[in-house]
Parts: C-alpha cells; structure tokens; sequence
C-alpha cells in the first residue's frame, strides 16, 4: 500500500499466498491522504489517536509514529495488525491493541472510524467512545461508497454532532463530524435480549442476548431457526464445538440436549463470544463449556472433539469466498475423533456436500427446505 509517508507491504491473516484479496483499500488510502493534508495545514495528529474497525490493521500501520489505539471487533484483524506491524518495522507497543469489548481510552483527540457493515456495531461503539470526545477532537470516518448510507450520517450526526460527508474518490468516501459534546444521547441498547419462539428444540422460549454487530441481533435467522430443528441427538459426556458461534444459540441447545457435555463455544468476534456467554448464562444452562475467541478451531489437539456445529459465513466483509467455510472444515476434520462428526447448515446453492465429499469421503444429507441444507460428514 503507497501511503504519503511511503510503502507498507501489508497482508491479512492467515496470510495465505493464494489470497488475492488485499488488506486494504481505497477508503484507507483516501483517510490517509487526508490525514496527510491535515498535517500540511498545521494539524498534527497528536494526543490520543483511536483507530475504530481498521480491518487488517493497514490504518495504524501506517500511523504507528503516532502510537494510536486501535479497537476492533475481529480477532483475524488484531493477528494481522500484529503481523503488519512487525513486517513494517514499528516499534514493539507502537499500537495498543483493544477489542470492542475493552474499556476506550478515557479521552479522544482523534478518532478515525472505519465503518463497519453492522450499523448496530456502529451505534454501539460510538455511544461508548461519545464521552471521551471533546469539541477540539478531529472526527473522520472513512468507507466505500455502497458502506456509507444516510443512516450512517444519522448516527454520527445523532450521537457526536453535526455530520458531512466528502467528494468520492476511488468510489470511496470520507465522513466529517465536529463533535458537541454536550449532545443529549439515549442510552446504549446493547446487548439486546429477546425470548427465543416455540418449536425449535431445547432452546424454545429461552433467552438469547447479543452484543451489537452479531449475525441477526434482532431476531432468530431463518438459517438457524432450521439447524435448532435438527441438530444431532446426542448422549454422554461428549466434546461439542459450536463453532462460529455468535450468539451461542446452537451450542446452548446442544448443551440443553445433552447436560453431560462440554461445549465450547468458538468465534473470531469478540462480540459474538461475549454474546455467546451471555445467551449461555442467562439460560442456567448445567453442565461446562468454554468461551473461545480465535482463528477457528486452531490450537485444539486433533482428535479432541466428537461433534463440530458450524453455519460457515460465505462473506470476508464486501467479498464473496468459500476460504473461510473451507479453514472451518479442514479445522473440523483435524480436531474430530475417528467416528467424530461435521454438522453443517448452509444454503442449498453453496455445494457444501462436494467439498465434505472431497475432504470427508463422504456427506449425509439430514434435512432441507427450499432455501437449507443440513448435512453431516463423518471422520473414518
């Protein structure tokens, strides 16, 4: 990535030579640029720079002189932040490195905000960082265009003050607020909670809570409510891995089914893992289980698990790839027992049966719908 103050070979993580995917794009550059001219004009970047959602770590990367915070939701892109850091040379604790779970910085000078996909994670974080901003703060958000929408501007505008956006460039966008920190903001919904619907198995009318930013924070997906109705019916004192686990509803229903097994719940959101916590404790669910936030199933010994329950994602934020779905499969056939099982729900146009197929030696198909596929693979 050329940046105003040089080039930075950047990579995202697990760094795969494959992966023809950048870590970065054209809304880092444009912020970067225009950080470039605000130093021009005599406005350094200086006191307490956070950088919100930078996805690969390619923002503070590049500003590490500046030793910003960085806060993010995604534990692949604090890996990548780590690796891009050393790979650039900066300095060790250059950056400080929190999750949208940490307590912020108790004051703000600049605040540079990658918007994220989720407007929910947007609201929340901003509502947690609002009290920190000072009316001499400098406020810049940055996205591709098709990321920035009115509802967007509203809420800069509604929680840190009067909003405008830039020129595009690129197809990307900058975002301005001048912060006023004596706006009257509502409280922070989040985590939000709601009583689960009847006939979906062990969890009917059972609570479920979500930190802002998890899949569907507002309501059961029609993709898990089909799982729910079809997962494994298993006994005894059995390793359960709900993996990819957002707000833990899969794993508390396997847990609920089975009070002899232990389950672990897995996601790289910091968000859905405390979620998935939350959803697990608010339902005084018997039995143990354990909150894992990580790359997938790496670190677990092979052949440490009996089942593996994943909804793969099919989306690395604007891109469409089957890479993640297949780390989860190759992960799950690593940590299987022999005789161990792959449950998997996606939808019917994906072809997970063919890469179970190829990488199981065969797929059971346990349930469809119209739009739903619940298959199983077993390790020999």
């Amino acid at each position: 990535m050329t940046t105003p103050w040089g080039e930075l070979e950047l990579a995202r993580f697990p760094e795969d030579p494959r992966d023809r995917l950048r870590a970065w794009d054209a809304a880092d550059e444009y912020l970067l640029r225009h950080l470039a001219r605000l130093a021009d004009e005599g406005i350094p970047l200086s006191g307490t720079v956070v950088v919100v959602g930078d996805r690969w770590g390619a923002l503070v990367t590049a500003l590490a002189e500046h030793r910003p915070v960085q806060i993010t939701d995604s534990f692949l892109a604090q890996e990548a932040t780590r690796a891009n850091l050393a790979r650039g040379g900066a300095e060790t604790g250059a950056v400080q490195l929190l999750t949208t779970q940490d307590p912020p910085p108790a004051r703000i000078d600049v605040l540079l905000v990658r918007v994220p996909k989720s407007l929910a994670l947007l609201e929340d974080q901003l509502l947690r960082l609002a009290p920190a901003v000072h009316d001499g703060t400098v406020v810049v958000g940055t996205g591709m265009v098709k990321e920035i929408h009115t509802s967007t501007l509203q809420l800069f505008e509604r929680i840190l003050g009067p909003t405008r956006t830039s020129l595009a460039e690129m197809k990307a966008r900058l975002i301005f607020c001048t912060p006023e920190p004596s706006l009257e903001r509502t409280a922070n919904p989040w985590p939000y909670g709601y009583t689960l619907p009847d006939g979906i198995g062990p969890v009917s009318g059972r609570t479920v809570v979500n930190h802002a930013g998890v899949f569907c924070a507002d309501r059961l997906d029609i993709g898990t409510r089909f799982f729910l109705q079809h997962l494994p019916d298993s006994r005894g004192a059995q390793r359960v891995v709900d993996l990819g686990c957002g707000n833990g509803v899969v794993g508390t229903a396997a847990a609920l089914a089975n009070p002899e097994a232990e389950v672990l719940f897995v996601d790289e959101s910091f968000q859905a893992v405390a979620s998935a916590e939350a959803t697990y404790k608010a339902n005084g669910v018997p039995g143990h289980a354990e909150f894992r936030v990580g790359d997938g199933l790496a670190g677990l010994p092979a052949g440490s698990v009996d089942i593996v329950l994943t909804n793969p994602p099919f989306h690395t934020h604007q891109a469409t790839t089957d890479a993640t779905a297949w780390r989860m499969f190759t992960g799950a056939k690593r940590v299987l027992r022999p005789g161990g099982e792959l449950w998997v729900i996606g939808n019917r146009h994906l072809g997970y049966h063919l890469k179970l197929r190829r990488l199981f030696g065969n797929s059971q198909l346990v349930a469809s719908d119209p739009k739903f596929v619940v298959l199983k693979a077993v390790k020999r």
